[in-house]
């Protein structure tokens, strides 16, 4: 399930940072973190340290979008509260289907539409409150950003 605290958050990773010091190689090359990467850098794995870019060419993993680093690194450690503020709009669906594989907590400063969503199951930690359409997690979002 997401589970999403709106707000100031102590505790919680920056997902760029946190990716640029600690990410695995073997992480890049998961068919999940791949289609990730299609999907919101129009991006390749390659092997070693080498993505292709459609729009920049080969470059390194630290210059991927801080959205898909930050995706990467809630998808990979679980265990861990990661701000995804960093992540754009594009990144909400992959935030939904992370949820529906495991358990993860997110911090948002704003407030990401999951309109594109389906069967969407969202907690926000603010006040306990489960969600399970995008209408009435839009209701409950904006009361906190």
């Amino acid at each position: 399930m997401l589970r999403i605290y709106f707000g100031e958050k102590e505790d919680v990773m920056h997902g760029p940072s946190w990716f640029r010091f600690n990410y695995d190689e073997e992480w890049l090359a998961d068919p999940f973190v791949e289609e990730m990467m299609t999907d919101i850098d129009k991006s390749h794995y390659k092997g070693g340290q080498l993505i292709e870019s459609d729009v920049l060419g080969p470059i390194p993993p630290e210059k991927l979008s801080g959205g898909l680093q930050t995706l990467i690194c809630i998808y990979k450690r679980p265990d861990l509260v990661f701000n995804a503020t960093s992540c754009g709009e594009d990144c909400a669906k992959w935030l939904a289907e992370i949820g529906r594989r495991e358990d993860i907590t997110i911090n948002l400063r704003y407030y990401m539409p999951f309109d594109d969503c389906n069967d969407i199951e969202i907690e926000i930690l603010n006040d306990n409150i489960k969600v399970t359409n995008a209408k009435d997690y839009m209701h409950e979002a904006l009361k906190y950003v």
